[in-house]
């Protein structure tokens, strides 16, 4: 046998062996503190891949090249049983989480792990928590309503589906109130969509209380939650609203629509902020790192509606930032106002002066508008806008002349009629038929000769009649896009016949 023969030979034994062992990269915790580890000896580790401590703690790498061979990674679970010099291992994984129909109804964390008391998940499919966001070719514009059952918004703000909404405001001005009660409004809506509710650095008392009224309305069954608590480590908030997203993407990709709540994302920023800050990242403008901006962007982007070739399916966001004083041009809310496609802005004054929801008309703007929109809300509510605007420049002008001429009172008078019936209480969404009804009274003045104070009574009064003696033209509305002349007259004679049976009880 020539040596080459031998050669080949011992390659083909060495080829044919399969060794028992695996080989495992590991590290040493150098320190860990406030959430933070520190580990050397993980050289090939990648960001945002999983990292496996003692006691089934899991981290994620985010931080590289602190120093040579030393990688920085958050902790998902409590930091008291690690210690300096513990051993640490690679998983080879990317940061992923449970998707799938499994998780409707239920309450986990982001991690996957169920909050509510059932049964453990045994969905076997997962998805990254971070991905590109789908490019303009695999996108189409925002075209379809997504109805919130609130008055003022789909009148005057229209949602599209895939559309990303920002709810701006105070603390305490509802904008939880304003989500919840879009959750709730989808219960009889066409083509339902699932709902995700992200609650990032909540109470667990209020996200109890907020599944407690979903269950209440019958919301729960196409709902999920996803809760990272006030208490949990820094890094569960941080990863929350990502995890969320995979979620609704799981059902996107499948063609189907989805509506995602962020509460809130500036507990969102906060944590990340902490946890930049002991990774040792340069601070900027108000100790947040350079990419806090990129932080949301990559996140909001990833909203958007498919394009039929990709099955259509969408993702509708609604996040929510909090305000200092109604400061819309702090540096958080103005990041997400340029990423997102419009923002509602609740107003403490309105709010405590009555007017709920409290949303400033003028400060609110949809950049989908119109094409988020049915043709007879358009037909209905197209002047409504720039009517309220007038009453509110009069009204304030008013307060300063005491001879005003018959044309502003006119104009005030609709105003003061028109915000009245775009009140509207918690948890009373309103289907766009009868949207259309009360919204048609106020736009075409069959108001003028109601008093304010009993505008909410006859509204009430007049939804009641048209479910019990006018049905037809309910559903009518319900099924048709526009207004007809002949729907038209049907809706204007019977409320003229209901105003009439007013007057003579």
């Amino acid at each position: 046998m020539n040596p080459r023969e031998i050669t080949e030979a011992i390659k083909s034994k060495i080829a044919s062996l399969k060794p028992d062992v695996s080989i495992e990269e590991t590290g040493n915790i150098i320190s860990v503190v406030d959430g933070i580890a520190k580990i050397h000896g993980l050289q090939n580790a990648f960001v945002y891949e999983l990292i496996e401590f003692p006691n089934q703690i899991l981290g994620m790498v985010l931080n590289l090249g602190l120093e040579e061979y030393e990688v920085g990674c958050i902790l998902f679970g409590s930091e008291t049983s690690l210690k300096q010099g513990d051993l640490v291992k690679r998983t080879n994984q990317i940061m992923q989480v449970p998707v799938g129909e499994e998780l409707i109804g239920r309450i986990i964390d982001p991690l996957g792990r169920v909050l509510d008391g059932g049964k453990d998940l045994k969905t076997t499919k997962k998805r990254p928590i971070e991905v590109i966001a789908p490019s303009i070719a695999e996108r189409q514009p925002v075209k379809v309503p997504l109805q919130t059952g609130i008055k003022a918004i789909d009148s005057m703000i229209p949602i599209g589906r895939g559309q990303r909404e920002l709810i701006i405001g105070d603390r305490q001005t509802g904008k939880t109130a304003i989500a919840l009660d879009t959750i709730i409004n989808q219960k009889n809506v066409k083509n339902r969509p699932i709902c995700i509710y992200v609650a990032i650095g909540q109470k667990q008392s209020i996200v109890a209380n907020i599944y407690e009224t979903l269950k209440k309305y019958g919301a729960d069954k196409y709902t999920i939650i996803i809760s990272a608590a006030s208490f949990d480590p820094a890094a569960l908030l941080y990863v929350a609203p990502y995890s969320g997203c995979a979620i609704a993407e799981d059902f996107m990709w499948q063609g189907r629509d989805v509506l995602i709540v962020y509460d809130d994302l500036s507990k969102h920023a906060h944590a990340y902020r902490q946890i930049m800050l002991l990774l040792r990242r340069p601070p900027g403008r108000e100790a947040y790192p350079g990419d806090v901006f990129y932080l949301h962007s990559r996140l909001l982007e990833r909203a958007c509606k498919l394009s039929d070739s990709n099955g259509g399916g969408s993702i509708t966001a609604l996040p929510i930032i909090e305000t200092n004083a109604g400061d819309i041009s702090a540096y958080i809310p103005t990041n997400v106002i340029s990423i997102t496609d419009g923002q509602i802005f609740l107003e403490n004054g309105l709010f405590h002066s009555g007017i709920r929801p409290a949303i400033n008309v003028g400060l609110s703007v949809s950049r989908v508008g119109g094409h988020a929109q049915t043709k007879a809300m358009k037909q209905t509510a197209g002047c409504l806008r720039l009517q309220i605007a007038q009453y509110n420049e009069l009204s304030s002008f008013a307060q300063f002349s005491s001879e005003l001429d018959e044309n502003t009172k006119f104009q005030i008078k609709t105003g003061e009629r028109l915000v009245e019936i775009l009140k509207q209480n918690q948890y009373e969404p309103l289907p766009i038929e009868k949207q259309l009804i009360i919204l048609f009274a106020g736009s075409y003045g069959y108001l003028q000769d109601i008093e304010v104070p009993e505008i909410q009574k006859f509204e009430k009064g007049l939804l009641d009649f048209f479910d019990k003696k006018h049905s037809e033209i309910l559903e009518e509305l319900k099924q048709k896009t526009e207004i007809s002349e002949e729907l038209n007259d049907k809706i204007a004679s019977a409320i003229k016949e209901y105003k009439g049976q007013r007057v003579s009880e």
